[in-house]
């Protein structure tokens, strides 16, 4: 049990009742995972990054707060186990480069056996898998969107390479071997707070469910339609960008102050600034 706060996650999963563990009910959890809570990463972005801690992160999601892997993962792997899942954590990657082979320890990777059949669970991508996918290689349709599991080899492997079709990050590499949330601790605080990591530097909120994928980068916001494509908005003033965090994401906002709100859209706006200027000088 999650310090006895499972209730408040489920609710924020709307979920009122998960079952005993089966198959259907963990497809069940991940899809109201990925549609109801946002990987975000807002508190980094205005330099008060949250611990990894599973009960911390689980806190925040039952007040309307997100995160990115190592806190959606990380907690998502407990609640299963507070309901009797038999889930196993593994340091993970995550890529832009197809023929990306290592792990780098960017990602925490879930696997989860349940009815005799191992599968890959993830909450943590933001524009990965809709349900989880069989540890099995072979290739997988979900909708519109498509993916490939086959085995890592190589210095880290043994372990899974999982290809997706569709979001930003389309590798995701991990080692079979079991890890602890402590195995994450050094790179989350180097991601959480190097100048030069991503997370510090460009604001990013990923929604999925069963159509598509919403993606906020920036003041930029993106629909990623499996049978469609891709379709950008500019968010324009502050009342616009807030309002798309509430409702496009269900990230609550009232954690946020006036001051936080002023200090999250000018960095956003700078950011953005600095983007376009660097995009006009390639022109």
């Amino acid at each position: 049990m999650i310090s006895g706060i499972s209730a408040g996650y489920l609710r924020r999963l709307g979920i009122s009742d998960p079952g005993t563990p089966s198959a259907e009910a963990l497809f069940a959890l991940q899809r109201a995972h990925l549609e109801r809570i946002p990987y975000e990463n807002i508190d980094i972005q205005l330099g008060r990054p949250p611990g990894i801690d599973p009960e911390l992160s689980a806190h925040r999601f039952a007040a309307g707060r997100g995160g990115y892997c190592f806190h959606l993962n990380g907690a998502f792997a407990a609640l299963l186990e507070s309901l009797g899942y038999d889930v196993t954590r593994h340091v993970g990657g995550v890529y832009e480069d197809l023929d990306a082979r290592e792990v780098n320890g960017n990602h925490m990777a879930l696997t989860v056996r349940v009815d005799g059949t191992p599968y890959f669970v993830d909450a943590g991508l933001g524009d990965g898998p809709y349900e989880p996918l069989p540890l099995l290689e072979g290739c997988y349709e979900q909708g519109e969107f498509g993916y490939r599991m086959e085995p890592l080899t190589g210095p880290d492997g043994p372990g899974w390479t999982v290809h997706s079709a569709g979001g930003p990050f389309p590798v995701t590499n991990f080692r079979a071997a079991p890890a602890v949330t402590a195995d994450f601790e050094a790179e989350h605080l180097r991601l959480s707070t190097a100048e030069d990591s991503s997370f510090v530097r460009t604001l990013t909120l990923l929604r999925r469910d069963a159509e598509g994928i919403d993606l906020l980068r920036g003041r930029v916001l993106t629909r990623i339609d499996g049978a469609k494509g891709p379709s950008e908005t500019e968010l324009t003033g502050a009342e616009e960008f807030y309002d798309a965090i509430a409702t496009v994401f269900g990230r609550e906002l009232d954690d946020l102050t006036p001051d936080d709100r002023a200090a999250l859209w000018t960095k956003v706006t700078l950011a953005h600034e600095a983007r376009l200027a660097e995009q006009a000088t390639r022109a």
